[in-house]
């Protein structure tokens, strides 16, 4: 008998997520590419809302993105690719506050 860890399907079709998540990276790569190439960003926003960033990551932009306890948010937009992160730093420096109280 399987184990329920083990009788996942494999090679079935993609979940609803990846399907979305896929749309929104074609769609930001193509606004980037219906641009002039002088005008290329290669980061933005896609549908709206979600953040899109294609640039290659430097130290400042992980250390923006992903550790910056005295940031406003707990999620910020992704140091590479289409959505969102989680700002680690934020999130520990809430529960500090927390801990404090």
């Amino acid at each position: 008998m399987e184990s329920p860890k083990t009788s996942k399907k494999r090679g079935g079709p993609p979940s609803l997520f990846k399907l979305v998540m896929f749309a929104l990276f074609v769609a930001a790569v193509t606004k980037e590419l219906q641009k002039d190439p002088e005008e290329r960003e290669w980061h933005g926003t896609v549908a709206g809302f979600v953040p899109y960033e294609f640039r290659i990551p430097t130290l400042e932009r992980v250390k923006e993105r992903v550790w910056d306890p005295d940031g406003a948010h707990i999620l910020s937009p992704h140091v590479w690719g289409v959505g969102w992160t989680v700002n680690v730093g934020r999130v520990v420096a809430v529960v500090r506050e927390k801990l404090a109280d």
